[in-house]
């Protein structure tokens, strides 16, 4: 088996430690191979070295400039740190290399929702939810986008469909809660704010909330 194949298959196990001898012997092998230096880039990050993990993937695009997922990894790492302006350069260079991926709209559209540009985030986002219909996170990211705009309706509809989804999502009934406060439906938003509450007993916005309608 290919060292790298070798080494993603550890990847997936846990093995960390097997995976990064796979991947540093795939770069002995073949130095001028740049997916060997992303794949030992995750390893890094995921043990949360990440100054070393960027090195790696800096290396891959040296290598290969349009080395797409090596562009992608360092916007994750650029994202966990919230230097977002950095992060979104690295997302925007993964898409012009062709990462047509949910994943790196969603990305790209998170970080735009963190440097307060829902309206350059909402197609981002749109398109992430497009792409991965059974993505929890990416629709209730959307709705949040959503509500920006006051797409109540819409909001909704993407709430609802991440609770379908993920049954255990607190924010998301929450934010629809919030949705039926709007649509006057006291009831149902008191449900949503209760159902919030059993899920996660110290989400405190919808503890507030639910006062408020008891009140």
């Amino acid at each position: 088996m290919d060292k790298n194949q070798l080494g993603v298959q550890y990847m997936q196990e846990g093995n960390l430690e097997e995976a990064a001898k796979a991947f540093y012997d795939a770069i002995n092998e073949d130095p001028k191979n740049p997916t060997a230096y992303i794949n030992f880039g995750n390893v890094l990050a995921a043990l949360g070295d990440n100054d070393k993990a960027l090195n790696f993937y800096k290396r891959a695009m040296e290598i290969d400039p349009t080395a797409a997922a090596a562009y992608y990894s360092a916007g994750n790492l650029y994202f966990s740190n919230e230097e977002y302006d950095q992060a979104k350069k690295m997302y925007e260079i993964a898409l012009k290399h062709g990462l047509d991926t949910g994943d790196n709209y969603f990305m790209l559209g998170l970080t735009l929702m963190h440097l307060e540009q829902p309206k350059f985030a909402l197609p981002y986002l749109q398109r992430s939810v497009e792409l991965n219909k059974d993505d929890a996170e990416a629709r209730f990211q959307y709705g949040l986008c959503l509500t920006q705009f006051e797409l109540i309706d819409e909001a909704m509809e993407q709430f609802t469909k991440c609770i379908e989804l993920d049954r255990t999502h607190s924010d998301a009934y929450y934010n629809l809660g919030v949705a039926y406060v709007f649509k006057d439906n006291a009831e149902k938003a008191e449900e949503m704010f209760t159902k919030a509450l059993e899920i996660q007993p110290d989400h405190l916005l919808a503890g507030h909330a639910r006062k408020i309608m008891n009140q």
